[in-house]
């Protein structure tokens, strides 16, 4: 079961915001109940705007119980009633305005006939989106994100497919094209962060080769508590780059 106190809403006041917590906590919440959620999924549904974080003055999430109670009824409808996103935030806002819609009756998962099923190439996965689905969440064009994949920016799968990942990085480089950049000047950000993706795979790759499970399954924590520590500090460095030429 989810560990923190049911809200009985969604809503988004100020009490328990002395209980912020960072996305890796959520996802520990989050576990017991629904074991595949991933931090990246976490990500798309706020890329979605299913949740709104709080951010620090450095940018990190911050988590009220309310937001993480939140996540959980996405999670459950996704799971019990096979909604697409766009319904979901429907339910959930009625619920903010102390009204109730019916759900739609259980289909099943890969029944293209089921209601709100999420089945087909198009359709968000827990780790993985189509390109159209890509497009709208960014609300960006088809030029535009061809673009991006010339200068090696984002890269879909074989499948066509993209990590939803791919999501906050277009939404980012969209954002970034506003202030003049253009793909070609992105391109050494994303060279750096090749290199530190790099780093932190010759430090899980041993621990990945391991013939145990349980070591195996350390190397994933690792990796993601490395990829967090990766982007804090690079976050830190820029910031002090910066702090050092305004001077």
């Amino acid at each position: 079961m989810l560990r923190t106190t049911p809200t009985g809403g969604a809503g988004r006041g100020t009490a328990g915001g002395d209980r912020l917590v960072s996305i890796g906590s959520v996802l520990n919440q989050l576990r017991d109940e629904f074991p595949e959620v991933t931090i990246s999924k976490i990500r798309f549904l706020e890329a979605e705007g299913l949740v709104e974080p709080r951010r620090t003055p450095s940018g990190y999430r911050k988590f009220s119980p309310e937001d993480v109670e939140r996540l959980a009824q996405v999670l459950r409808m996704q799971r019990d009633h096979y909604l697409p996103l766009k319904v979901i935030r429907e339910h959930l806002d009625a619920q903010a305005r102390g009204e109730e819609l019916p759900l739609r009756p259980q289909g099943t998962p890969g029944d293209p006939d089921a209601p709100g099923a999420e089945a087909g190439p198009d359709r968000p996965t827990a780790s993985r989106v189509g390109r159209s689905v890509l497009l709208e969440a960014a609300e960006v064009t088809e030029a535009e994100l061809d673009a991006w994949e010339s200068y090696g920016l984002i890269t879909p799968a074989a499948d066509g497919d993209y990590d939803v990942e791919s999501v906050t990085v277009a939404k980012l480089v969209a954002h970034m094209g506003r202030f003049g950049l253009e793909p070609r000047h992105l391109r050494a950000m994303k060279a750096a962060a090749d290199r530190e993706a790099g780093l932190v795979e010759q430090v899980v790759a041993p621990l990945r080769r391991h013939r145990n499970p349980q070591t195996r399954a350390h190397a994933e924590a690792t990796t993601k508590e490395l990829a967090d520590l990766s982007v804090r500090l690079h976050a830190a460095l820029v910031q002090t780059a910066l702090g050092v030429r305004l001077r």
